[in-house]
C-alpha cells in the first residue's frame, strides 16, 4: 500500500485545484475531511464554546442552503450551454454543545433540592381586644331566689367553638316554650305535649325533666286581647305555678300585643321578685322603658329585640344603657331568627356582624344572643303534609322534616353566635346539645340518646 500524504488547504485552495485540472463535474465523489477554524486569543470559557457551536450551526446551514444554490445554478447552466463545476462539500462536523450540568454545578441555587423543606402548619389565631358580657339568669337560694341552677351566657372572647383561639366558658344553653293556653301547634310538635297542653307547670316539668331544657320560656298568650284578654294579675298566677313546679331559669314573655306586653312584664317581674328571670321582650316600637325599669328594680334580665337590624340593635341598646341605665350583665339581645328557607342568611349576617363587632369593642353590641328558633316551625316545608305545588317531588315524612327544620335552623345560627336558643320539639333540644357538647369539647350530660330522633315515627 502506498500512503497518502496529508495536506491541509483552503477551500479556495481546493476550488483552485478543481479549475487548474479543468473538473466542470464531480459525480459519485464524496469530500472527507475536517473542518478547522482557527480563534485568536487564550482560553474559552462556557460561554465561548456556546457561541462557536452557534457559529458552526449557522455555517453548516450557509453550506448546505449554498449547495442547494449550486445545483440549481448547475442546471441553468446546462440550459445556457455554460460549463460550471459541480461540488457537493461535506456536511461539516460540529462538535457537541457543552454539557450544562458542569455549568449548574458551578452555581447552588440552580442545583434540584434532594427534599423539599420541611414546613409546619399553624392555624391562624385570631386575638380580639373585647369580650362578650356574661349574663346570668336565675338565682340561687344564696343569691335570694329559689333555682336549683343559673344558666350563664356569654364571656366568649372569640367567634363561636374557636377554641383554639380561645376557650368558650359558656355553650349556648336551651329553653323550650310552654304556653299559658293551649296554642295551635304543628303536629310533630303536639304529639309530644298532648298530656301536658292544659296544664302549664306539668308542661315546665315535662320540657326540663324529660327533654333536657336548660330554661323554660313561658308565653302568656292568653293577655292577647284578641284571645281571652286575661289581665295581667291574672295571669301571672301562672307563672308562680311555673316557678314553684321546676327549679330552672324562666323566661316570660307575653302575647306580642305592643299595647299590652308592657303591663304584663311589669307585672311578671314583681311575682317573681329575686328569682331573676328574663322579661321577652323590650322592643323599640312599644313602651320598651317601662319593661326595662321593671327588670331593673326587681332585679332581672331584660330582652332587647329588633328586627334584624343592626343599626336598630344598637340604638336600642343604647336606650337602655343610657336612659334607663341598665346593668351591662342584665341585657340580652334578639336580633331576630327567620328559619331555613325564609332569610336564614340574613338572620346568620346580622348575628355575626353583631357578635364580631362586639368583640371587637363596640360596648353598644358586646352583649349575648338569643334566638326564637321556634320560628322554624312556621315554614310550610317543616309541618305540611306535601308540598302544595302540583307535581312537584315528594317532601318525605314531617315528623322528621319538622325537626329537621328546626335544628338546621338552630345549628346554622349557632355558628354565628348565639348564646340562647327557644325551641320546641325534643328531637331537635337533643341533637342541638349533642352538636354544642362536641363542638365545645365537652361530654354530653344526662339526656336521651340523641341519635334516637333518627327513629322517630308519627
Amino acid at each position: 500500500m502506498v500512503g497518502l500524504a496529508t495536506k491541509k488547504f483552503t477551500l479556495d485552495e481546493f476550488l483552485e485545484i478543481l479549475k487548474k485540472y479543468n473538473v466542470e463535474e464531480l459525480e459519485g465523489v464524496t469530500i472527507e475531511g475536517d473542518l478547522e477554524i482557527e480563534l485568536e486569543g487564550s482560553a474559552i470559557d462556557i460561554s465561548a464554546f456556546s457561541s462557536l457551536y452557534a457559529l458552526l450551526s449557522e455555517f453548516s446551514n450557509f453550506l448546505y442552503h449554498a449547495n442547494m444554490a449550486l445545483g440549481y445554478m448547475q442546471r441553468l447552466s446546462a440550459m445556457l450551454g455554460i460549463p460550471t463545476p459541480s461540488i457537493q462539500p461535506a456536511a461539516p462536523q460540529v462538535p457537541a454543545a457543552p454539557e450544562v450540568p458542569a455549568a449548574v454545578e458551578a452555581v447552588p441555587e440552580l442545583r434540584i433540592p434532594e427534599k423539599l423543606i420541611e414546613a409546619k402548619f399553624e392555624p391562624y389565631k385570631a386575638e380580639y381586644p373585647a369580650s362578650i358580657e356574661e349574663v346570668t339568669i336565675g338565682a340561687t337560694k344564696a343569691d335570694g331566689g329559689s333555682r336549683d341552677y343559673v344558666v350563664t351566657l356569654g364571656g366568649e372572647k372569640s367567634l363561636a367553638f374557636y377554641t383554639f383561639d380561645a376557650e368558650q366558658k359558656h355553650l349556648p344553653a336551651i329553653a323550650i316554650d310552654v304556653f299559658d293556653r293551649k296554642p295551635m301547634l304543628a303536629k310533630a310538635v303536639r304529639m309530644h305535649y298532648e298530656d301536658v297542653l292544659e296544664d302549664p307547670a306539668e308542661w315546665a316539668k315535662k320540657c326540663v325533666k324529660k327533654f333536657g331544657a336548660d330554661l323554660v320560656t313561658l308565653h302568656l298568650i292568653s293577655t292577647d286581647p284578641l284571645l281571652e284578654d286575661k289581665p295581667a294579675s291574672e295571669a301571672v298566677k301562672v307563672l308562680e305555678d311555673v316557678l314553684q313546679a321546676v327549679k330552672c331559669p324562666i323566661i316570660v314573655g307575653g302575647s306580642g300585643n305592643k299595647e299590652k306586653d308592657p303591663e304584663v312584664l311589669e307585672k311578671a317581674a314583681e311575682v317573681a321578685e329575686g328569682e331573676r328571670i328574663m322579661l321577652a321582650s323590650a322592643t323599640l316600637d312599644m313602651d320598651w322603658e317601662r319593661i326595662a325599669n321593671a327588670a331593673k328594680k326587681y332585679g332581672h334580665v331584660v330582652l332587647s329585640w329588633t328586627q334584624m337590624d343592626i343599626n336598630n340593635q344598637k340604638t336600642l341598646n343604647r336606650y337602655l344603657l343610657k336612659r334607663v341605665e341598665m346593668p351591662r350583665d342584665s341585657i340580652v339581645m334578639d336580633p331576630t331568627t327567620a328559619a331555613l328557607g325564609y332569610g336564614l342568611d340574613y338572620a346568620f349576617t346580622n348575628m355575626e356582624r353583631i357578635r364580631i363587632s362586639g368583640l371587637k369593642g363596640d360596648t353598644d353590641l358586646n352583649f349575648p344572643i338569643s334566638s326564637g328558633t321556634t320560628n322554624a316551625w312556621g315554614a310550610r316545608e317543616a309541618w305540611m303534609i306535601d308540598s302544595p305545588i302540583e307535581g312537584d317531588t315528594p317532601w318525605g315524612p314531617r315528623e322528621l322534616r319538622g325537626p329537621i327544620w328546626e335544628i338546621v335552623t338552630g345549628l346554622t345560627l349557632s355558628l354565628a353566635g348565639v348564646d340562647l336558643f327557644m325551641m320546641m320539639h325534643p328531637g331537635a333540644v337533643a341533637v342541638l346539645k349533642e352538636v354544642f357538647n362536641t363542638l365545645g369539647g365537652r361530654v354530653s350530660g344526662g339526656i336521651a340518646d340523641p341519635g334516637e330522633w333518627i327513629f322517630m315515627e308519627g
